[in-house]
């Protein structure tokens, strides 16, 4: 049977008035002396609130999220409102060396009343694709997506995405979808690479719309040594990486309306930027594309394993710490049951 606080504190009160030891006391009201001790430490520490109900999630552990920590958590999804909880994990360790994981930010928000249900959009398709890239530049992805201005009609973004490292080359917005287009595109994203005469060029992976399936683009492709591979018709999930990416702006840029092309260019560039170099992606180890592309990967994640080892480790510091304060301060309780028993002797 659970007691209430009050109910503790009379016992507490009960057993100090009490001229006999400890153990006959608690014998008689058949309270065992480990919780009797729990509840006199509790109340010693935090007075009558110590002896409230504790649920076994709010006892104390050693690896316990200080609350300094769980503040600072708060306090940064209350300002990156648009990150998950495991972009701001990431976030968190990166920035401050403080290792947090992503399960522990997700039960801080939710104590908080600020994790809603997300809305689950899947994509049926096949675990991974058939031939993985091993570095940057072996395969790029392009495609194209549309987006309306108002007043001005339809525009379509063409862009050009690293597969390795899903690192956006170049992007371009376009008023037609030509093979003119994709030419323009390619030759931008070859002179912004450097991949010069000489150098392995990338195979470029597309869909089957009328634009790459052109004879011109071709000839074009195999002038500059660039394999065209394209994807099963009706089968865009062989390109789901860009498909991805697509979902990903237009779920950002279109939130806004656009009434010229340059207010649309400028969204489309400050969105880019955000998922080149500080969107963390789950597919690459939580670092971003351009971690990954330009070789950072390896060192962040080393720093990210060193971090969780340090907190892990002065956690631990800290619960050692607070164990040999309590053993440090006397149990006037516990006194008074040697003295008892040492007089009966």
């Amino acid at each position: 049977m659970r007691l209430t606080a009050a109910e503790k504190a009379e016992i507490i009160h009960l057993v100090d008035r009490a001229d006999r030891p400890v153990r006959e006391v608690l014998g008689e009201l058949g309270i065992h002396r480990s919780s009797f001790y729990d509840w006199y430490r509790s109340y010693l520490a935090k007075g009558p609130d110590g002896l409230s109900p504790v649920r076994p999630g709010q006892r104390q552990r050693w690896n316990q999220i200080p609350e300094p920590q769980r503040r600072m958590v708060v306090d940064l999804a209350l300002e990156f409102t648009d990150q998950s909880c495991r972009e701001l994990a990431c976030k968190i360790t990166d920035e401050t060396g403080i290792s947090i994981s992503e399960s522990s930010v997700y039960r801080i928000l939710k104590a908080e009343g600020l994790i809603t249900t997300p809305q689950h959009i899947l994509m049926e398709a096949a675990d991974k694709f058939t031939d993985q890239t091993t570095h940057v530049h072996e395969m790029w992805q392009t495609d194209f997506t549309y987006f309306k201005v108002e007043g001005w009609g339809w525009y379509y973004l063409q862009t050009i995405l690293d597969d390795y490292s899903r690192y956006i080359i170049h992007w371009e917005l376009c008023s037609g979808m030509e093979h003119e287009n994709v030419q323009k595109l390619v030759d931008e994203a070859m002179s912004i690479t450097g991949l010069e005469e000489g150098q392995e060029k990338p195979r470029m992976l597309s869909d089957n719309g009328p634009c790459y399936i052109a004879q011109d683009l071709k000839k074009f492709l195999q002038k500059r040594q660039i394999r065209h591979v394209r994807g099963r018709p009706m089968h865009p999930q062989t390109q789901g990486k860009i498909e991805r990416y697509h979902r990903s702006i237009k779920n950002v840029v279109k939130l806004n309306k656009y009434y010229c092309p340059e207010e649309l260019i400028d969204a489309i560039r400050t969105y880019v930027n955000f998922y080149n170099y500080f969107r963390y992606h789950e597919s690459l180890d939580n670092v971003t594309p351009a971690d990954v592309y330009f070789g950072r990967k390896e060192k962040i994640l080393e720093r990210r394993k060193k971090a969780k080892l340090e907190t892990m480790q002065q956690r631990h510091l800290m619960y050692e710490k607070s164990k040999l304060a309590s053993r440090i301060n006397p149990d006037p309780i516990k006194l008074k049951n040697r003295s008892l028993n040492h007089q009966k002797l």
